[in-house]
């Protein structure tokens, strides 16, 4: 499998961390740390601040284990989401990028909300894999994690391709071991924006407006705010110029189809 993929959540840090700055935001949580390539610009920008970092994985990367540990402004939280999340508190923002699946992800926009309302603080949550292929197609780092009742039928064989519902085994993108997918794409909680959109349906309020921007490049980002937040306006202004951007969309769909064939490419020559 090639390793040309362009796929870190660290693409987006100037969109990020402009986001978290217009919020005034200094105490930060992330899901999902990998190498650290966006966990080091997050703690560089903590600390700047006068806040933390707080990360969440349970099996990074040793050299984030490394660097986490160097690091007076950062703390590493080696559990999933949904236990780590709710023990924290105050936090002024949240970047998610763990397992892009609707369970867990309805799940973690749950906690960050409630411990919002708890805390007082307006809603900031920034996401990971919005768009193609986890947007309406769940992904598993460890499915035996996801309640039956919640899980869809997965292979760690199959991959995905655009415009096929379906998988084809052993071809299209896919985890090679390391991450299985839904064997279907579509339908009720299936998918990283289902998630977003049932949460979204469930939550807004006049009270509480909740605002939803996308980013549709390196695979989507999307930032959910509270647009009564007195910062609201700044950061709707920054994302805006980004929001389904006609333009990305099609520079995002001709880099899968280019990464899509360059994947058949390798798959034919090894067969």
């Amino acid at each position: 499998m090639t390793n040309l993929l362009i796929h870190s959540m660290s693409e987006f840090s100037d969109i990020i961390l402009g986001c978290l700055h217009a919020a005034g935001a200094r105490d930060i949580a992330e899901v999902g740390a990998e190498f650290g390539g966006m966990s080091q610009q997050l703690a560089a920008y903590a600390g700047v601040m006068g806040g933390r970092l707080t990360s969440i994985d349970p099996a990074p990367k040793p050299e984030f284990v490394a660097w986490a540990a160097s690091c007076p402004s950062v703390t590493h939280v080696p559990a999933l989401s949904l236990d780590a999340m709710p023990k924290l508190s105050n936090v002024d923002a949240w970047i998610i990028d763990g397992d892009h699946n609707y369970y867990t992800v309805a799940n973690e926009l749950r906690i960050a909300d409630e411990l919002a309302r708890r805390d007082g603080k307006p809603l900031l949550a920034i996401l990971h894999d919005v768009s193609w292929p986890c947007a309406r197609r769940d992904f598993y780092y460890a499915p035996e994690q996801i309640p039956a009742e919640w899980r869809h039928a997965y292979s760690y064989e199959a991959g995905v391709t655009i415009g096929d519902p379906g998988v084809r085994e052993n071809r299209g993108f896919r985890g090679n071991g390391q991450f299985a997918v839904a064997l279907h794409e579509g339908g009720p909680r299936n998918g990283v924006l289902t998630a977003i959109e049932d949460f979204l349906a469930e939550t807004r309020s006049d009270e509480r407006p909740i605002a939803y921007a996308t980013v549709p490049a390196v695979f989507g980002l999307g930032i959910l705010f509270d647009s009564s937040a007195p910062w609201a306006a700044d950061v709707a202004a920054l994302v805006h110029p980004y929001h389904d951007n006609p333009l990305i969309a099609s520079l995002e769909l001709n880099r899968l189809r280019n990464y899509l064939a360059v994947i058949d490419w390798q798959d034919r020559e090894a067969a």
